[in-house]
Formats: structure tokens, sequence, C-alpha cells
């Protein structure tokens, strides 16, 4: 008697959420294929993904001082 094949593990590709393997086999996880991984990393590039944060006030010391010309 042969132990079972585990079964491969997939999670949703981030880019289009297709199942895509979850293995050292898929070089591109978690994504399905080099294309999602691309587009993925031109977000990434472009500055799409940002977390929001407050503006600093106008008297942040860490600020140069406006110079006066």
């Amino acid at each position: 008697m042969t132990a079972p094949e585990p079964t491969q593990r997939t999670v949703p590709c981030p880019t289009c959420r297709r199942p895509a393997v979850f293995a050292p086999s898929n070089r591109w996880r978690p994504f399905c294929g080099q294309r999602c991984r691309e587009i993925d990393f031109g977000a990434w590039a472009a500055e799409d993904y940002r977390v929001a944060a407050d503006a600093p006030p106008d008297d942040d010391p860490r600020q140069p001082a406006p110079r006066g010309d």
C-alpha cells in the first residue's frame, strides 16, 4: 500500500485571482505566472500601492526653513 499523493496547496493569484500553486515548484509564487508577477511589480514601481498618511505640520523642525531670495 502506498501513501496517497499530498495535494498541492493553491492560493488565489493576487493579480488575476486564478488558482496558483503555492509550492517551490512554482517559481512565480504566489502569482500564477510571470505576467501577473510583472503586473504587480509595475504597480509597485508606479506607486499604485500607498499607505495613507497625514501631511506633516508646516512647522515641522525636520523640514528646511524656506529661503528668502
